[in-house]
């Protein structure tokens, strides 16, 4: 009897700073959205991991777990801290590590910085010039021989995660470098993210795309309840904290015109994402200083850091 085939199986961590375009490249290297994507900086702020395949299981394919972390920045608040520190923990041990940089903005400073991290960590690294398609292209081939002379990379890719170009070779040399081992999702799922958890960052997505430049990152939004209906649809009972009384009101917004298209957009992504009819219920609630409360951490799922 012939030996079935072998498959492959791996994790790639996307590491860069805050707007490189990882959560938008998981989402093409998976080809289906699984990840929020917003034009603001700093949007991510919980790991997520995307599953893709390159070929099926009885073929001997491919799984890459695709480690979507926050963009690292010098931190400020505390929260800041445990948003980098989860960056960095999600790079840890992975089979490649993926330096995104943002073609068109170059090697600032703060891009200098991830990349001299970098160079002294020990997992292997591949560097992708991202948002090639609107940056300079005779300055492409300068701005890869900077960032390898301040961490050497054993590939470089050039792609944009927005219109595709390049994400198919990517993904293609990315199955080929994952080492071999059983697959740790089914082949249908596409994320390590459970549903409850998608609902609220879709919330979220939606509260960086509708509101102003600074109110998003004084919010947080938590899934209360998650229900299954006996029709096969799914209620989800979500409440989006702010800090004070002002905030609320603009994401209120006159007679709940704003909380209403918020949860109106939000409901048809979890439908496209789910499948399935979906019941939001949105409650917008006045919680000062949740960003620095231990039990508010717990509560949105994520680590306390001191």
């Amino acid at each position: 009897m012939p030996a079935e085939p072998q498959t492959h199986c791996g994790v790639v961590a996307l590491i860069g700073a805050p707007n490189a375009g990882k959560s938008t490249l998981v989402n093409a290297i998976v080809g289906q959205k699984v990840a929020i994507v917003s034009p603001k900086v700093q949007t991510t702020r919980v790991r997520l991991t995307g599953v893709a395949l390159q070929g099926g299981a009885l073929e001997g394919g491919t799984q890459m777990l695709l480690v979507d972390t926050p963009g690292i920045f010098q931190p400020k608040r505390r929260l800041d801290r445990a948003m980098v520190q989860n960056a960095w923990e999600g790079a840890a041990d992975a089979d490649i590590l993926l330096a995104l940089v943002d073609a068109r903005g170059g090697l600032r400073d703060e891009v200098r910085a991830v990349l001299e991290t970098i160079a002294a960590r020990p997992e292997p690294r591949w560097l992708v010039l991202n948002k090639v398609d609107i940056a300079d292209k005779a300055k492409l081939l300068a701005l890869a021989a900077e960032a390898n002379a301040i961490a050497p990379f054993a590939e470089t890719f050039m792609v944009s995660a927005l219109s595709g170009d390049g994400v198919a070779d990517l993904k293609a040399a990315l199955a080929r470098a994952m080492p071999e081992g059983p697959w740790l999702f089914p082949e249908d799922q596409l994320s390590d993210a459970p549903a409850r958890m998608m609902a609220t960052e879709l919330v979220r997505e939606q509260l960086f795309l509708q509101l102003g430049q600074e109110l998003p990152y004084a919010t947080a939004v938590q899934c209360e309840k998650f229900e299954e209906r006996p029709d096969g649809s799914a209620a989800v009972h979500a409440q989006i904290f702010v800090d004070r009384d002002s905030q609320k009101g603009i994401v209120v917004g006159a007679r709940g015109a704003k909380v209403k298209a918020i949860g109106e957009a939000a409901r048809a992504e979890m439908e496209a994402l789910l499948g399935r009819r979906v019941h939001l219920f949105l409650h917008v609630k006045v919680k000062p200083g949740w960003a620095d409360d231990r039990h508010s951490w717990r509560d949105l799922g994520m680590d306390w850091v001191d």
